[in-house]
């Protein structure tokens, strides 16, 4: 496959932490982190250059455990330190199928993983590694949703790709709600207003911002990150 039949050079993924919970309640599901970089190594090998930033969700919540009386601040200290978990396990996964990655940690960790900067992430890009973006931006208060909208930003992406375990951007919630109606193409302004829940409004706002378009779609549809970088309108296009 040549570069000329992707739509894009250089793209954001952003993975939910509970979407490698598979049909589990906690932790990773080994066939799903498997799946997973399996597909992204397809796009890598297709000559596609991939930011990763992985959730923590599924391993540790700063803001749940805060709204139980716990320290804000220390609490998302400890959702940083499980995104890095995940960020090793998905480096771990890629190395067993030969891919080559580097986890870049918002925290100082030296003997665990490289320290993050724009221009380091952005060269181990260009020698077509993976750059997994690990512990959000550093600070508290700030989400993964954020953090990817800014590495993407900073690793200068051509589209942010918002992987969940829903098919893209309703109205109401699907599960909740059967009347919801799906958005195959929306404004950053319209998610806004509607308080869509697309990402948090910081995430929104830089995206919007920085003009770097956001494609929301279903990670638990094999197949699908190939397809969509072939030029097949896959979940929702936020612009």
């Amino acid at each position: 496959m040549q570069m000329t039949d992707l739509i894009c050079q250089r793209i954001l993924l952003k993975l939910s932490g509970e979407a490698l919970m598979g049909g589990g309640d906690f932790g990773i599901d080994p066939a799903v982190i498997q799946r997973v970089s399996e597909e992204i190594m397809e796009l890598v090998n297709a000559g596609i250059q991939i930011g990763l930033v992985i959730g923590g969700g599924n391993i540790f919540r700063g803001a749940g455990l805060a709204q139980g009386g716990f320290d804000r601040v220390r609490g998302d200290h400890m959702g940083m330190l499980a995104t890095v978990m995940n960020s090793l396990a998905m480096q771990d996964a890629l190395s067993r199928i030969d891919g080559d990655a580097v986890v870049f940690s918002a925290l100082q960790m030296p003997d665990v993983c490289e320290t993050f900067t724009a221009r380091g992430a952005r060269c181990a890009l260009d020698e077509g590694k993976v750059a997994i973006l690990a512990a959000g931006t550093g600070n508290p208060y700030f989400t993964t949703d954020s953090a990817a909208s800014l590495r993407a930003v900073e690793i200068k992406a051509d589209l942010m790709i918002k992987a969940t375990k829903v098919n893209g951007v309703y109205s109401a919630d699907p599960v909740k709600d059967p009347q919801a109606v799906f958005y195959p193409k929306l404004t950053y302004d319209r998610a806004l207003a509607e308080n869509l829940q697309v990402m948090d409004a910081t995430a929104i706002v830089l995206c919007r911002d920085n003009e770097v378009p956001l494609r929301i779609m279903n990670i638990n549809d094999p197949g699908a990150l190939m397809r969509l970088m072939q030029g097949e309108e896959i979940g929702s296009l936020v612009v």
